[in-house]
């Protein structure tokens, strides 16, 4: 049995809301955009947000000086029961948690992740 459903994919960036648009209008999405944060959804529901990010410095793809700046947020039903299963698979839960609805842990690699309620 799957733990999450229907990852969103938060891409780190200067300006959310110009990278929404341009994603929005490349895909024909739905653009909505708040101070920090932007995000292009799918008729059927598929997203991806945009965070702003201050001092933001784009990757140097290929290379990897400056590493590509993004992470998944993953839709739970309750959050307890999830942190429990990904800190069993191998995930630790980062010290810094900003939100009440989400949490933010590390993969095994150290990419961040959250687990959401929404």
């Amino acid at each position: 049995m799957a733990i999450a459903r229907f990852p969103s994919i938060v891409i780190d960036c200067p300006d959310p809301g110009a990278l929404a648009r341009f994603y929005g209008a490349m895909l024909d999405w739905k653009v909505d955009v708040s101070s920090d944060w932007a995000e292009v959804r799918a008729e059927y529901g598929q997203c991806i947000s945009f965070q702003q990010v201050d001092g933001y410095s784009p990757p140097t793809w290929p290379t990897q000086e400056l590493p590509q700046q993004m992470h998944l947020d993953v839709i739970v039903d309750d959050l307890d029961a999830a942190e429990a299963a990904v800190l069993d698979l191998g995930a630790s839960k980062h010290p810094h948690q900003p939100g009440t609805s989400f949490r933010v842990f590390l993969d095994p690699a150290g990419h961040p992740f959250c687990l959401c309620t929404n």
